[in-house]
């Protein structure tokens, strides 16, 4: 396929985020190793600014625009993770950022956008309503939609994380990422792609939520039919821009059934004392259901992120 991005384009992605986010820590634990056989190193960006690696994206495609769009600020629909990047990563460069979110987002993620300086608009609870009020929102404002994973400009972004990765650790055997709207895993293929290109990249998906499984089998985007899963973060729709990145760069996915993304969930913060959110650990959960195709690999595991309530945990 002619239409990547370059390696140029990657390159291009990591100047410009590298003075925004952290560089996030490269984290082993011997009783994971030993559990499953593989060498795990995993890349923490639970410990990005705003505790996910949507911070990436967002930054890089804020920092995308011309100034004069920039004036008239960025707009965006999420729930959670992504609307909190962009508030946070707008009130950083000094600008706008509009964020539409349905009535019946978590109150403690509204809060933390309100936090991060985001103008909230309330819409219905469905994509339809919330994509109907951001067409509202920009022809009002002028501001520029910036989609949470099917964005070019939010992928290059997500791709710094496997970026430093194969700094941190080379010639890792496999790479994973869990799969949701399809931006991190785009990102991941496309740096193992261009600076380590003999590293395979899979996927880990919710069974309860497997659209990307069911889009790389048929090769077109099937819809997703009632996403039902405890990692919140991926249950959202594959993308035109991500899906052509996902078939051609990605090896597999393989599906995570609930109780094995909280049996890994709960081993990463009981053995590795790290707070990480439940979709960070399908990852973990589809390591240890397939041990058999990561046994002696070297692995590089990214957990998405840590924002998780903590009141309401699943074990």
């Amino acid at each position: 396929m002619g239409n990547l991005p370059t390696r140029e384009d990657l390159t291009n992605a990591m100047e410009r985020v590298r003075p925004y986010v952290h560089r996030t820590p490269v984290m082993t634990s011997s009783a994971l190793n030993k559990m499953s056989g593989a060498r795990l190193y995993f890349k923490c960006d639970n410990f990005q600014r705003m505790g996910a690696f949507k911070m990436r994206g967002a930054i890089n495609a804020i920092l995308s625009l011309p100034t004069e769009a920039l004036e008239r600020g960025v707009a965006t629909h999420s729930s959670g993770n992504f609307a909190q990047a962009i508030s946070l990563a707008a009130r950083v460069l000094g600008i706008r950022a509009i964020v539409v979110m349905p009535e019946n987002a978590p109150r403690i993620k509204k809060k933390a956008v309100a936090g991060y300086g985001g103008e909230i608009v309330l819409s219905g609870n469905s994509p339809q309503d919330r994509e109907a009020k951001l067409e509202a929102v920009v022809a009002e404002t002028g501001a520029t939609f910036i989609h949470p994973s099917n964005d070019i400009r939010v992928i290059l972004g997500n791709s710094t994380a496997t970026q430093e990765l194969i700094e941190d650790v080379p010639d890792l055997d496999i790479v994973m990422a869990p799969v949701g709207g399809g931006g991190l895993i785009a990102g991941t293929a496309l740096a193992a792609h261009y600076f380590s290109p003999d590293t395979r990249v899979i996927g880990a998906e919710p069974a309860q939520a497997d659209d990307a499984y069911r889009s790389l089998q048929t090769g077109v985007i099937q819809p997703s039919i009632n996403p039902d899963t405890i990692a919140d973060g991926l249950r959202t729709n594959l993308g035109d821009v991500n899906f052509p990145i996902i078939r051609e760069l990605v090896e597999r996915i393989i599906l995570v059934e609930e109780q094995e993304i909280i049996d890994g969930m709960r081993l990463v913060w009981e053995r590795m004392k790290l707070v990480v959110e439940p979709s960070a650990t399908v990852t973990v959960g589809a390591i240890l259901k397939e041990p058999e195709t990561f046994d002696g690999k070297k692995v590089g595991v990214i957990l998405c992120g840590g924002n998780v309530d903590t009141s309401n945990l699943p074990f």
